[in-house]
């Protein structure tokens, strides 16, 4: 199925669509221009009451306030609309015509990464368990002149190791360093976004520097695999397939573009929603996909099996954080974690005791209303946890609003989500730890776990980027 010229001129709904759901979630809120940073600035408000909105300490009747701040636009400048703007379809498409017309000395080298939370949503539409789904997916990509596709298991494994030994040396310096902990994780922008632009210092010096997996897999794609296949980075173009609008914001972030090379880690970011909805245009069916595997980023056969890591729809840094922590720290083998249910199960927390006494208490987050209720006890100075895993996505990361909305209103089809939290379960676990190809990378990309290019490519620094600077509360971690 070769890219037709008549397919080049399809005008994706993708952006639109994205603004009614802001424009009906602004519905709910009045005031939701009022709670962003740049248009209170602007705007010159300074009364208490919108100091406190903009804060996060919202009274009953904003309970939308996260919500909107993550939904909204407001804080972007031209520039960065712009660059969010070319996060698209006909991006995609433009480049892909582009290499058709073009000599091949200025042709661009397709490269996708599929999150593996994106594969249960291509299961449940395509009718197939994940591993057909996923090679499915991959026929139809490279029939567009997509050159490799790989998925980025391997990148949130880099991820996740880097977060494990951030937490501990976090931990061993906890009683003279009053940011040490709690430790949040960094890998829903989403939240990132909420945490810079909104709560600033009395959140950023917590976050967690590992980098998320779509950003590692920049790396590994820009950096180290074109230097493999003797391509410059600029002569890549990377696109991520991810379940999240919010990883288009991610992708356009200035720490992940090279002025001098004159290209990002990720060039592009493609909801599962888009990749689908491409389909439905071009009127593909499952049945005439053939099945092509996966590519690997060592190169070896693409037959590698594909598998998850521990955690319920996300990549589960909690529990091989708390399971590290657990051996590293105190020398107890976990192998099974038991969470207990608060106030919802987006709010859940799960402890380590010996003899009576707690030796760790970490907690999971999700969702908008849930991160006001965190919000709230950090100001108070109630968090007894040493990390909490946060994502602004009720259920995380396979209920993404790039896949799991429902046709109608906007709201995430729960049903769908069931059938992909079914699917996702579905794949074998493998530790990061005993990844083989994870500790090649680190020797002959990175050289060593602990070397200086390893913690340039694997890291991230955080900024307070409110507009308001209230000084927080004295806090008792």
């Amino acid at each position: 199925m070769p890219l037709s010229e008549e397919a080049v001129t399809i005008r994706y709904p993708t952006r639109k669509m994205s603004e009614v759901s802001i424009a009906k979630r602004k519905e709910k809120c009045e005031n939701c221009t009022k709670q962003c940073n740049k248009k209170q600035s602007d705007d010159g408000a300074n009364s208490k009451q919108e100091k406190e909105e903009v804060s996060g300490q919202v009274s009953e009747g904003s309970q939308l306030l996260l919500s909107a701040c993550l939904s909204c636009d407001g804080c972007l400048s031209e520039e960065d609309n712009l660059k969010i703007s070319q996060q698209s379809l006909e991006e995609v498409e433009r480049v892909l015509a582009l290499n058709k017309k073009c000599d091949v000395s200025k042709h661009k080298v397709l490269v996708a990464s599929v999150c593996p939370q994106s594969l249960p949503f291509f299961a449940v539409k395509f009718g197939l368990d994940i591993t057909e789904a996923a090679h499915k997916l991959c026929y139809f990509l490279k029939s567009l002149g997509v050159q490799y596709v790989f998925d980025t298991t391997l990148a949130a494994g880099f991820s996740i190791l880097e977060s494990q030994k951030e937490f501990i040396q976090r931990y061993r310096r906890r009683k003279h360093d009053s940011h040490a902990l709690p430790m949040f994780t960094s890998s829903c922008p989403g939240w990132i976004r909420y945490s810079e632009r909104v709560l600033g210092s009395l959140v950023t010096p917590h976050i967690c520097t590992a980098r998320s997996p779509q950003q590692i897999m920049g790396c590994l794609v820009k950096d180290y695999f074109s230097k493999q296949q003797k391509l410059s980075p600029e002569k890549v173009y990377h696109v991520v397939v991810a379940p999240c609008f919010d990883k288009k914001l991610e992708a356009v972030r200035e720490e992940f573009y090279s002025s001098l090379l004159e290209t990002r880690d990720v060039d592009c970011v493609l909801t599962s929603g888009e990749i689908y909805y491409l389909m439905e245009q071009r009127k593909v069916s499952v049945e005439e996909l053939d099945s092509v595997p996966l590519d690997q980023v060592l190169g070896e056969a693409g037959d590698a099996t594909l598998v998850k890591h521990d955690g319920r729809g996300s990549e589960g840094f909690l529990e091989h954080v708390f399971k590290h922590a657990a051996k590293e720290l105190f020398g107890l083998d976990i192998q099974e974690i038991t969470y207990k249910t608060l106030r919802n199960r987006d709010f859940q927390e799960v402890t380590l005791e010996r003899d009576g006494e707690t030796l760790l208490q970490f907690a999971a987050v999700y969702g908008f209303r849930n991160i006001q209720t965190l919000v709230h006890r950090i100001r108070k100075g109630r968090v007894p946890y040493q990390l909490v895993e946060v994502l602004s996505c009720p259920g995380g990361c396979l209920s993404g609003r790039g896949q799991a909305e429902s046709d109608a209103g906007g709201r995430v089809d729960k049903a769908l989500v069931q059938q992909m939290e079914e699917a996702y379960s579905s794949l074998p676990v493998r530790l990061p730890e005993v990844n083989l190809t994870l500790h090649t990378l680190y020797q002959d990309w990175l050289q060593g776990q602990d070397s200086l290019h390893a913690n340039k490519l694997l890291h991230t620094e955080y900024r307070n980027q409110s507009q308001i600077h209230t000084q927080p509360p004295h806090m008792q971690w």
